[in-house]
């Protein structure tokens, strides 16, 4: 597909659409074991969040990652160069590398974070045979919803590599949901069964390239999604609209709902004044072009997924 073409089977929401905490609600209705697992994990996340921990986490934390592009049309099957472009973003991103980060209002520029996470594609297979971190499946299902079918060969996707040793990238041909409507991507957070764990993203939204497409087209919400996959919240703390909610995160300042677009600073919600809503955090709802930081606090949460239910990830 040229560059500038698009794949009108799958529309472009008029504003970001994370599937993340549906899929936490369904898994803490079906799975009892899920709930016991997530009241451990936030536990320790407190602990480190409130200083009551110290990481013990050294370095630069290397993630290998699997992508497993899922399509029903040969334009969906995207190319090596969008998927590399994917894992650039991500690297820049979670190293505050990213040249945007500038854009940062001087307010929050103190807590901009450093993640120490990097991210390659990976190089040897379950089987420890070479590969090239990318798997591709034919499927004859054109629209994946938030139920993790696109997870399983058995429904027309594809299934998992251990969990305990990649992070699994589901690149879809569409997600959609009835109650929800056309999503951008959806991860699990840590806790959940291992058959499902990841991230699931539709192809426009994935990478800089190829079949990405405006205004989601910076590699944006794989950084969104990825945060999820280590315990971040949505910064608003998925209250609707108001002022109750809670990312467990405290120098993200509580917000009235998400931003979307590209905001001005500042907009402030909730008491929040004055400098208002962190609308350039990764977990809002902004456009890829209106995103560009992860805090302190956040990092405090990545370091207690990392040390402990993702804790495999610095063994290997």
């Amino acid at each position: 597909m040229p560059e500038n073409e698009t794949d009108e089977t799958t529309p472009t929401p008029a504003h970001r659409v994370c599937g993340t905490m549906p899929v936490h609600r369904r898994l803490l209705t079906e799975d009892p074991s899920y709930a016991m697992a997530r009241d451990a994990v936030e536990n320790r996340a407190f602990a480190f969040e409130q200083g009551l921990e110290t990481p013990a986490r050294v370095g630069v934390t290397v993630i290998p990652v699997v992508v497993h592009v899922v399509h029903h049309t040969a334009e969906q099957d995207i190319g090596d160069d969008q998927i590399a472009g994917q894992i650039d973003v991500l690297n820049q991103d979670y190293r505050m590398l990213n040249p945007d980060v500038s854009k940062v209002p001087a307010a929050w520029q103190p807590l901009a974070a450093d993640c120490r996470i990097e991210f390659r594609l990976a190089s040897q297979d379950p089987d420890g045979l070479p590969t090239s971190g990318i798997t591709r499946t034919r499927t004859e299902t054109d629209t994946f919803g938030m139920d993790d079918a696109i997870k399983f060969t058995a429904s027309g996707g594809q299934d998992a590599w251990p969990a305990d040793q990649y992070l699994n990238f589901w690149v879809a041909p569409r997600l959609q949901d009835p109650t929800v409507g056309e999503i951008l991507g959806y991860a699990q957070f840590p806790g959940g069964p291992a058959a499902t764990d990841g991230l699931v993203i539709a192809h426009p939204f994935v990478g800089t390239t190829g079949t990405a497409r405006a205004p989601f087209d910076l590699g944006r919400t794989a950084t969104h999604e990825v945060g999820h996959w280590l315990n971040l919240f949505h910064i608003w703390g998925d209250d609707g609209q108001g002022c109750s909610g809670s990312d467990f995160v405290a120098d993200t300042p509580n917000a009235g709902g998400p931003n979307f677009g590209t905001p001005t600073f500042p907009h402030v919600t909730c008491n929040n004044a004055p400098d208002g809503d962190m609308f350039v955090n990764y977990m809002d709802y902004t456009d890829d072009a209106g995103m560009f930081m992860f805090t302190q606090g956040q990092l405090a949460r990545m370091d207690a997924t990392l040390e402990g239910p993702r804790s495999s990830f610095l063994k290997l």
